[in-house]
């Protein structure tokens, strides 16, 4: 009987680290009155620097090149947007038994947000998977998520959480604009970003840094935090753990159905299972203003499962892939030396 191993190390992202230290500096010292009135301007040109970066950094070229797996993105997107928003509707008869409103409008927001790319890629690559393929659905999902995810908040979250009109004409302007900008400029600038990758990162790690002190000093100065108890925060983990595990079976098994290869369902798994924490920051921000506090916590909360649970799934399949090379193909026969034996009589 195989003995089940605990992997020996976990994914803890060394960056959640960061934003549970920033949380907690907006807890001991959160922004008032002129202060965060400049915190919340810092935070509005933060964000529109993050998408200008990530319209700069995106190369349309090499996206419109994977078309030519078109199935697969097809399925990654109806995945991200289609089915999981599904769950989070279906999540809404928990509400009030298990999850606050405030909680649920952040579980329903996180089913809105792009897949990511980063962490697609690299759980993709571990697994033995179709890297190109998960490049390629992370790179569509975020173009598509520009767009889609503030529709999508805007027909299914309505007037809620701070969200209203004013808020898609938020989004054109701090989002949309910046990121068609540095499409534009990129055949100006993209070497450059290029070259400068890692030192661009920090400052998209920064910005998010900033959004995310602005949201919980808001949320600290108005007291919401009241809304939250040990209770309901167990809650929403085990909801979250339901539609994590829902979405790895259904795009593993799904895929399967679809006939996809093996190289294939790994792609779709790791990049259709997955919300980006990046993109979703800033968005929260711009859609949600004040109440972004409780509306990103589920989303940083299902960040941080997801790398765990991804990294021992794609462990898991390298095993597996490496297995199948090492064992023998069905109908092959061992040779032995004949003649070397004595004979009896």
């Amino acid at each position: 009987m195989k003995r089940l191993h605990w992997p020996s190390r976990l994914p803890i992202d060394p960056y959640i680290l960061l934003l549970l230290g920033t949380v907690g500096l907006a807890a001991l010292f959160p922004a008032r009155g002129p202060a965060a009135d400049v915190a919340s301007g810092a935070s509005t040109a933060a964000v529109a620097l993050l998408f200008f970066l990530y319209g700069a950094r995106l190369s349309t070229r090499e996206a419109l090149d994977g078309l030519r797996h078109w199935r697969l993105h097809v399925t990654v997107l109806a995945c991200t947007f289609l089915v999981f928003p599904l769950l989070g509707l279906a999540a809404r008869g928990l509400v009030p038994v298990i999850l606050t409103h405030p909680l649920y409008q952040g579980l329903l927001f996180l089913t809105l947000v792009p897949s990511t790319v980063q962490s697609s890629i690299a759980f993709t690559s571990m697994a033995r998977g179709n890297v190109p393929a998960a490049i390629c659905a992370g790179s569509f999902s975020s173009l598509v998520g520009i767009v889609a995810t503030p529709l999508l908040a805007a027909s299914l979250l309505g007037g809620h959480g701070g969200f209203s009109a004013d808020s898609l004409l938020k989004i054109v302007l701090q989002l949309l604009v910046p990121f068609l900008a540095g499409q534009l400029v990129r055949r100006w600038i993209g070497s450059f970003v290029t070259r400068h990758k890692r030192v661009l990162g920090l400052v998209d790690r920064g910005s998010i840094l900033l959004v995310v002190y602005t949201a919980f000093s808001a949320g600290m100065v108005q007291g919401i935090w009241h809304q939250v108890s040990p209770a309901r925060l167990g809650g929403l983990v085990v909801v979250e753990a339901a539609i994590l595990a829902v979405m790895l079976l259904l795009t593993w098994y799904g895929g399967k159905a679809l006939r996809f290869g093996r190289a294939d369902r790994i792609a779709i798994q790791f990049a259709g299972s997955k919300k980006s924490l990046a993109a979703g920051l800033p968005m929260a921000s711009v859609l949600f203003g004040a109440q972004a506090a409780l509306a990103v916590l589920p989303l940083m909360l299902f960040h941080q499962m997801q790398l765990i649970v991804c990294a021992v799934i794609a462990k898991r399949r390298a095993r597996e892939a490496a297995a199948e090379v090492t064992a023998p193909k069905p109908g092959a026969t061992t040779r032995t030396v004949v003649g070397t034996g004595t004979r009896s009589g």
